[in-house]
């Protein structure tokens, strides 16, 4: 018997980091096992073109939130160097002006939770204003780092965070470090009168700009790697060969308090992101190295949510769904193993806003009452459907102050309808916007134009291998006219159409073209939360268990849950 419409369904919504569109076995993987996941897909539906609003996660994960293009939010970024925000000490997050699918669901009665990464900000003016923190959008209840997981939360691996720019960093910190020297020199020696006053200067100058930078990355793991339960710092840094099974427990532990519902249960991962922490008992225990490993880590802990869904005998009145914020990481290596994920048959990776690599993600729903099991729905969809449909299920109302461009999937899913509401999809890259999609109202031809690409390095090999990430507007091909293609009929993008072989093309062409023109008529400005400003690490921000700067702490079993 399926649910009415006028049943409130628990919600629990899985969101990896990372994860590869081909990394789990119900998406044709055959070298890491996911049982539980697959378990989803079986008894629930899949979407085999489920697509992310950005190819990184602080704009995708915006998207999701609000079902808002992140350029709407001000959560698109004007520069290479920060996609995503890069310091808990900056001002920049999601704005407060912003809606959120928990405020909705707030508003419905709903006790909401986020367990994991937020990376949506935390602070605008002072350490302690949390203009941007989880409570301050809708939700409850917040367990986990608000800035994910990185490989500079682990001090024994290569770090992540503007790696390039560090070297940058230090190359120009030796030069200036050089001059009193050489100073020094000439002035012993005889040679050269030099002042005391300009070697000193000049030693202070070297030293001030020493400081400007290494008193933000040489403690990259101390003011970003922090576990925090609401308001309060558990640790700092955290332990993070813990954190994983912690907010597991944590997860388990909401469940059972909010168990007579309705509950929304945001489970953010920290899996399958570098450093790629996994516990013993996983590791060695895949098919493809340290990745599979931290892979079937991930699916055990669904299963383990699962099994407390089923324990509770709520999985029948639970709307469960299963998604990444953006395509695997192509460039993560070390040692010439590959430590990113795997998509499948589609070009390119995390990074990279227009090729399908980057963008197409699992989508899995599941509601046994609601949804027939084992559906395959191959439709263009997109994380920021997650805010309309979550409206639907609860009965709430959408703002009309505000373009939601996310389209409620209840309807396709339940099979009432069977074409998307999306005719068109916007990809951007930061402010660039790389690519369209044209899903036909009258067919199932899906179009797809590329206006920006990014050069691969080396040239040929599917990724930005020279450098940690593609880039957005630097390293990039223009093309007019765009590349176009039919993702119907060639989702890997490895056969562009011409006008000599599609006697459609300038049609085609034609139309998305004033599809975009009418797209962009409807933006209206928003304060860049990604600008340098708002992303430069700022100490008057930064979070801190003690006295700045001397932050420190674990006190993660002193402060219970709240209950």
């Amino acid at each position: 018997m399926f649910e009415t419409r006028n049943s409130r369904p628990n919600i629990v919504l899985f969101m990896a980091d990372d994860l590869g569109v081909g990394d789990v076995g119900c998406y044709g993987n055959h070298t890491a096992s996911t049982p539980n996941i697959d378990r989803l897909a079986r008894e629930g539906v899949r979407l085999t073109q489920h697509l992310a609003a950005a190819s990184v996660c602080t704009p995708s994960r915006a998207a999701f939130l609000t079902g808002r293009y992140p350029i709407r939010s001000g959560l698109a970024s004007p520069s290479n160097l920060n996609r995503a925000l890069p310091w808990l000490g900056g001002s920049g997050g999601l704005p407060a002006n912003e809606t959120t699918f928990a405020e909705l669901l707030q508003h419905r009665g709903y006790r909401t939770g986020l367990i994991g990464k937020w990376h949506q900000g935390l602070s605008c003016a002072s350490r302690d204003d949390h203009c941007h923190h989880p409570l301050n959008h809708g939700f409850d209840y917040f367990y986990g780092p608000p800035s994910g997981l990185l490989s500079d939360c682990r001090a024994s691996e290569t770090p992540e965070l503007h790696g390039r720019l560090r070297v940058q960093l230090w190359v120009a910190t030796a030069g200036i470090g050089l001059v009193p020297l050489l100073l020094l020199v000439p002035k012993l020696a005889g040679w050269l009168a030099v002042p005391w006053t300009v070697i000193v200067a000049v030693t202070l100058l070297a030293l001030l700009v020493f400081a400007s930078w290494y008193s933000s990355y040489g403690f990259t793991r101390r003011w970003n790697c922090v576990l925090m339960r609401n308001h309060d710092i558990l640790q700092q840094p955290m332990r993070e060969d813990r954190v994983s099974m912690l907010m597991l427990r944590e997860a388990l532990g909401f469940i059972d308090r909010y168990k007579r519902g309705p509950f929304v249960l945001f489970f953010s991962f920290l899996h399958v992101h570098t450093p790629l922490i996994t516990q013993e008992k996983f590791v060695g225990h895949s098919k493809y190295g340290r990745y599979g490993d931290n892979v079937e880590e991930m699916d055990w802990m669904v299963g383990k949510i699962l099994d407390a869904l089923d324990q509770e005998r709520l999985t029948n009145h639970t709307l469960l769904y299963f998604t990444s914020d953006n395509g695997g990481r192509l460039e993560a290596q070390a040692g010439g193993a590959q430590l990113g994920g795997w998509n499948g048959v589609y070009k390119g990776g995390r990074g990279m806003a227009g090729w399908e690599g980057g963008i197409r993600v699992p989508g899995i729903f599941r509601w046994p009452t609601a949804l027939e099991a084992g559906q395959v729905i191959d439709e263009p969809t997109s994380l920021m459907d997650i805010y309309p449909t979550l409206s639907y299920v609860a009965g709430g109302i959408l703002p009309q102050d505000r373009v939601i461009d996310g389209r409620n999937v209840m309807p396709l899913l339940e099979g009432r309808v069977h074409h998307s509401e999306h005719e068109f999809l916007f990809h951007y890259c930061g402010l660039s916007l790389h690519a369209v999609r044209w899903h036909q109202k009258d067919c199932a031809t899906v179009w797809k134009v590329h206006y920006v690409t990014p050069k691969f390095s080396p040239e040929g090999s599917g990724a930005c291998y020279g450098s940690e990430m593609c880039s957005c507007t630097t390293e990039v091909t223009y093309h007019d006219p765009p590349l176009l293609f039919d993702i119907s009929r060639d989702p890997s993008e490895s056969q562009p159409l011409r006008p000599d072989n599609e006697a459609l093309f300038h049609s085609v062409v034609q139309k998305i073209e004033a599809a975009v023109q009418d797209h962009r008529k409807t933006l209206t400005p928003a304060p860049l939360q990604l600008s340098m400003f708002n992303s430069v690490w700022k100490p008057w921000l930064q979070p801190c268990c003690g006295t700045f700067p001397f932050c420190g702490c674990d006190k993660e079993g002193d402060i219970p849950p709240n209950t």
